[in-house]
């Protein structure tokens, strides 16, 4: 257990920019900042993080909360492994016993396998640095490629010993699980039953998420033998998927946000190269074709990429396939063509970060007008390969979601091959217009049950309270504190101010009962510390141990801004929600109690129509009249209280 005073260190530190930051590229507008939200795809940012409030909120998927929701979320760690990342994020002190065997088991697949991992990289590291096989063999080849102590260090690589077993011996000794060992594939499990090392004689290449938590390795064998694989990766697991990892991009993403561009590379040697050069906004697809999962990783910190080819023509042409989805994904992307024989490790290691800069500044062209270009070479006046060129880059601008950027491309390559630039819009026309038809055609292919509805879509509950017990709570959260109006002092009693949480809780301390749990839970913890003469704050919610609280808290916060203070251009003041307060929190109240009469009075309708008995119809009706004309009375009074009533959002 984590005691309550290091959990509130953790929260005053977290700064939910800064740890924001970590996994989306932000951008200031205003008092808060702006990005891609990391768990929905979009393309136009509607992610926003509140500094003032500590708040981050998505207004595409809903999504919202603290500094330790969002790494929750993110990550999908505990509650409390998700404070240990942060304290340590911090360099908070966290005072915990050792794990015991039976406590490591006790916790869940994924942690485990993390775990397992961790373990692995710091036992690989050791053997390249601590041992004489490792240092003769594993050590030596990285000096031989040229990588300081300082590159080996800070990517954290190591070395897998020969003997066939003496990883996975290890970490059963230490209390590590055969199962874990297994799932991660640091293990393979002979017929025989005994495990053998996956990694068994290979240099190690640890792999790390967007947190620097090490999920998946790549070994390189040094052996000549052709039997073997040169290089061989982690299979699938819980915690690694390929396709949905870019190597480099834990320590590259600071330098990508600044840069504001990611240069993409093939292998893991490129990035080390480049980074031990000077450039460190850098990742690689580790020598798969490009993934949607991987570019959209890359464009949660910068829209622009620069793809770094080697000499190697054949190479080249299988590689731009794949930056096709890069565009469709509006990306920005260029390309720089190295010098024959060179690729991004060899010409990182024969020049500094500013030779390497000027020369990717002065080579880097944009990709439509590079493929153009390069797949004209092959053309030499062939009709038939110069119409099917042309519709290579035709398919490839449709891609592009933006028009303006497609008129541009259109424009460009309609000179670069001497056709008209409306015959190129005419065909990506066709193609736009083919995709929209396939995609009418899936939607009306959509199965749907007997009413009518298409299958698998969640339809939201209606709760007519619910709306009005959010705005009756976002008020007490938000304005808690301020004084609505001053009773002025009399013979009995000296002048009082009535604050927004003295007024609501008295407003509502006998009629109203909240219906919603989350927000019960809020208001009867707020009533109950007002009552002993505390005033909590909204902080006091975003920030609860109770991950609903903070983020039913986080969302009411967020779902609507108060307006700022504005002046129309003739110079009339338009006044802030704060201005009439009392105004809006009577209307939020009154709104809320008439629908709750409404819901009484149509409870006794309903238990007059069941009373069925002549007999006793005079003696049970008459108190149901009574008390239905009582709430008549106070529908009425409720009613012209509320003028013309405020419609809230529904």
């Amino acid at each position: 257990m984590i005691d309550k005073e290091t959990i509130d260190k953790i929260f005053d530190a977290s700064d939910i920019v800064e740890v924001v930051s970590d996994f989306v590229n932000l951008k200031k507008r205003g008092v808060n900042y702006l990005g891609n939200c990391p768990f929905h795809n979009e393309k136009t940012p509607s992610f926003t993080v509140s500094p003032a409030k500590g708040i981050y909120k998505c207004f595409g998927c809903g999504k919202g909360g603290n500094s330790v929701n969002f790494i929750m979320e993110h990550e999908q760690l505990t509650y409390v492994d998700t404070l240990k990342w942060l304290a340590k994020k911090y360099h908070i002190e966290v005072q915990e016993k050792e794990e015991s065997q039976e406590e490591r088991e006790q916790k869940d697949a994924r942690e485990s396998m993390l775990i397992v991992n961790t373990f692995a990289q710091t036992t690989f590291t050791h053997n390249l640095i601590e041992t004489e096989e490792g240092r003769a063999v594993g050590l030596k080849y990285f000096k031989e490629r040229g990588f300081t102590d300082h590159t080996i260090k800070k990517f954290e690589l190591g070395y897998c010993r020969k003997t066939r077993d003496s990883f996975s011996l290890l970490a059963l000794s230490k209390g590590y699980k055969e199962k874990y060992l297994i799932d991660t594939g640091l293990s393979i499990k002979r017929d025989d039953g005994n495990l053998f090392d996956r990694f068994s004689e290979r240099v190690i290449f640890p792999i790390h998420n967007l947190m620097g938590r090490v999920v998946g390795f790549g070994g390189r064998t040094l052996r000549s033998d052709k039997n073997l694989s040169k290089y061989l990766n982690s299979p699938e697991s819980e915690i690694y998927h390929k396709s949905k990892n870019l190597y480099g991009l834990y320590f590259a993403k600071k330098a990508i946000t600044q840069n504001d561009n990611v240069y993409l590379v093939e292998g893991y040697t490129d990035v080390m190269s480049m980074h031990q050069a000077g450039i460190e906004n850098v990742v690689a697809s580790s020598g798969t074709a490009l993934t949607v999962e991987q570019i959209r990783l890359m464009r949660r910190f910068t829209p622009n990429v620069t793809v770094l080819y080697d000499g190697d023509a054949a190479g080249i042409k299988a590689a731009l396939r794949g930056i096709d989805l890069v565009l469709e994904e509006g990306m920005n992307v260029k390309v720089v063509l190295l010098p024959d024989g060179e690729d991004p490790d060899s010409f990182a290691h024969k020049h500094s970060a500013t030779e390497l800069y000027d020369f990717i500044k002065a080579n880097e062209s944009d990709f439509i007008t590079f493929k153009t270009r390069l797949l004209l070479s092959d053309v030499q006046g062939d009709p038939v390969k110069k119409a099917n060129l042309i519709a290579d880059i035709v398919r490839t601008i449709a891609v592009i979601p933006d028009t303006i950027t497609r008129a541009i491309y259109v424009k460009e390559c309609s000179g670069l091959m001497d056709v008209d630039e409306r015959i190129i819009h005419s065909e990506i026309n066709k193609l736009l217009f083919k995709k929209r038809e396939q995609s009418w055609k899936k939607e009306q292919n959509t199965p749907v049950n007997p009413a009518g509805e298409a299958l698998n879509i969640q339809l939201p509950v209606s709760n007519k309270f619910e709306l009005y017990e959010k705005e009756i709570i976002r008020l007490l959260l938000t304005h808690g504190d301020k004084v609505l109006f001053t009773i002025a002092a009399n013979d009995e009693h000296p002048e009082e101010n009535i604050s927004t949480a003295s007024y609501i809780c008295r407003e509502l301390e006998d009629e109203v009962e909240i219906q919603g749990p989350v927000y019960k839970l809020i208001f009867d913890e707020y009533r109950h510390h007002y009552i002993q003469g505390t005033v909590l704050t909204s902080t006091y919610f975003t920030q609860h141990k109770n991950q609903l609280v903070s983020k039913a808290a986080a969302d009411l916060l967020t779902d609507g801004f108060p307006i700022s203070k504005m002046w129309s251009k003739k110079g009339t003041y338009i006044a802030t929600e704060e201005d009439n307060l009392k105004h809006v929190i009577d209307s939020a109240i009154s709104g809320y109690k008439y629908e709750l009469v409404l819901t009484i009075l149509q409870g006794i309708e309903t238990e007059l129509k069941s009373v069925d008995k002549p007999e006793n119809q005079e003696e049970t009706m008459a108190p149901l009249y009574d008390k239905y004309l009582a709430y008549t009375k106070f529908k009425i009074s409720i009613a012209k209280m509320l003028g013309e009533r405020i419609i809230l959002k529904r």
